[in-house]
C-alpha cells in the first residue's frame, strides 16, 4: 500500500510541471477565466516619470469581447519599507533586504476596471497627488514577455506614467510594489504578481490570495510539512526526491515577501523593478529557478535562445509594441474515439510501468499497473457516457 501511495505521488510529479511552466503567465494553476490572471508586472523611470505596467490574459489571439468586467486590478505601493542593498545575495536576487516584511502596508492603491472590450470603465488613486497629472493606457498590445511561448501573442494592458512629483515624499528612495485581480462579486483574490517568476513557481502557488505581509509566515509554514515530506522521501524511496525538490522543496532564501523592489540606491534593471528588455528566464535561473530556460528551448527550435521580443518596443508611452493581428478560434481537437482512447490507455500503462520498475517488487507492479488500467477504463466510460448524453441533449 505504502508503495502504491508512492507510486501516486510519482505520477504526480511526472504530471504537474505542465501546469507549472512560464513568468507569471501560467498561475494560478486552476484559473477558470483567463482574464482573471496577471502575466507580469514591469516598473522602471522615464525622466522625471515612474512607468508601471500591469498586464493580465496570457496566449491572447481572440479579438474583443474579452471577460473583463467581472474583475477588479489593482497596482499596491508600499513607501515606508525600509530597503538595504548590504547583502549581495538578497540584492541580486530580490532587489534587496526589507527590514520588516510583516509591515507591508500599501500606501498607495490604483485600482482599475476595464470594459469587455480593454477600455477604461473606472480608475482610482488612492494616496497620490495631482492624480490628473497620471496617464493611463488600457488595451490590446503585443506581449512583452521575452519567451517563444508567447510570441506572436497579445496581452490586455494597464500602463501609467506617474510623476515622481506625485508621491507626498518628494525624496521618496524605496518603494515596494505588487499586483492583484479581484473577483468584485464577492471580493476574492485570484492573483498576485511581485517580482517576476515567482509565485507561479510551483512551490509558491499559495501565496496568490495573501498579503505580502503574511507571505513569510506561510512559507515558513508550508516548509514544516514539505520537510517532513523530503525526509521520508529520502530515507524511503530516494529516486523521488529528485522529481520532489525542484517543484516543492523550500529553499534556504525563499523566506522573502512576494513584491517588485524599486529603489533609487543604483540603478533600475530586474530585480530592482523591471525593464521591458529584462531578460527574466535568464536573471533569475542565475539565481537558482530555472524551469523557463529549459522549457523555452523546449518551446522553440530556436538556437541561440531568443533574448529579445519579437517586436520592438517604442520609446515612448505606452511602451509596448502594438498588437499581433487577432486570428479565430482554433477548430476544437478532434475526439480521440474508443480506438484512440484505448491506444493513450496503453501508451500510460507502457509509460507507467518504467516508473513502477524502479520502486515496485514485480508482483507489486503488476497489480499497480492493472489497477490504473482499470481507472483510466471506468474514467473513459464515465467520460463517454457523459458525452453521449450531452449530445442527446443538445440534439
Amino acid at each position: 500500500m505504502k508503495k502504491a501511495s508512492v507510486l501516486i505521488l510519482g505520477l504526480a510529479l511526472v504530471f504537474l510541471p505542465a501546469a507549472l511552466e512560464s513568468s507569471d503567465h501560467a498561475d494560478p494553476i486552476n484559473l477558470k477565466v483567463l482574464e482573471a490572471g496577471i502575466t507580469d508586472l514591469f516598473a522602471f523611470p522615464d525622466g522625471d516619470q515612474m512607468v508601471v505596467i500591469l498586464n493580465v490574459r496570457r496566449a491572447l489571439t481572440a479579438p474583443p469581447p474579452y471577460q473583463l468586467e467581472p474583475y477588479e486590478y489593482a497596482i499596491y505601493m508600499d513607501t515606508h519599507s525600509e530597503v538595504t542593498t548590504d547583502d549581495a545575495q538578497y540584492r541580486t536576487r530580490y532587489g534587496g533586504t526589507i527590514k520588516d516584511p510583516k509591515g507591508i502596508k500599501q500606501d498607495v492603491t490604483i485600482k482599475i476596471r476595464l470594459n469587455n472590450d480593454a477600455s477604461l470603465k473606472q480608475k482610482s488613486f488612492e494616496g497620490l497627488q495631482n492624480p490628473d497629472s497620471i496617464r493611463l493606457f488600457t488595451g490590446v498590445r503585443d506581449d512583452p514577455f521575452i519567451f517563444p511561448r508567447f510570441f506572436k501573442r497579445n496581452v490586455i494592458v494597464m500602463v501609467l506614467s506617474i510623476p515622481f512629483a506625485s508621491f507626498p515624499n518628494n525624496n521618496q528612495r524605496d518603494w515596494l510594489l505588487w499586483g492583484t485581480s479581484t473577483q468584485i462579486k464577492d471580493g476574492v483574490q485570484i492573483d498576485h504578481v511581485g517580482r517576476s517568476n515567482r509565485t507561479q513557481v510551483g512551490r509558491f502557488e499559495f501565496l496568490n490570495t495573501l498579503h505580502p505581509s503574511q507571505h513569510v509566515e506561510a512559507i515558513e509554514k508550508h516548509n514544516q510539512t514539505r520537510e517532513r515530506v523530503q525526509k521520508f522521501l529520502m530515507q524511503c524511496f530516494p529516486p523521488l526526491v529528485n522529481a520532489y525538490q525542484p517543484l516543492f522543496a523550500i529553499r534556504h532564501y525563499d523566506y522573502f515577501p512576494d513584491v517588485m523592489i524599486y529603489t533609487n540606491q543604483y540603478p533600475i534593471g530586474f530585480p530592482n523593478g523591471r525593464k521591458l528588455t529584462d531578460d527574466v528566464a535568464l536573471l533569475t535561473c542565475e539565481q537558482g529557478d530555472c524551469p523557463l530556460i529549459e522549457n523555452s528551448f523546449i518551446d522553440s527550435k530556436e538556437w541561440p535562445r531568443a533574448t529579445v521580443n519579437d517586436k520592438p518596443f517604442l520609446t515612448e508611452f505606452p511602451y509596448l509594441a502594438e498588437p499581433w493581428p487577432s486570428t479565430p478560434p482554433a477548430a476544437a481537437a478532434a475526439s480521440l474515439g474508443v480506438s484512440g482512447a484505448l491506444a493513450a490507455v496503453w501508451d500510460i500503462a507502457v509509460f507507467s510501468a518504467g516508473l513502477i520498475d524502479m520502486i515496485c517488487t514485480p508482483i507489486m507492479m503488476l497489480l499497480v499497473v492493472v489497477v490504473i488500467v482499470v481507472v483510466i477504463l471506468v474514467a473513459i466510460v464515465i467520460w463517454l457516457f457523459a458525452r453521449r448524453r450531452r449530445n442527446r441533449a443538445m440534439a
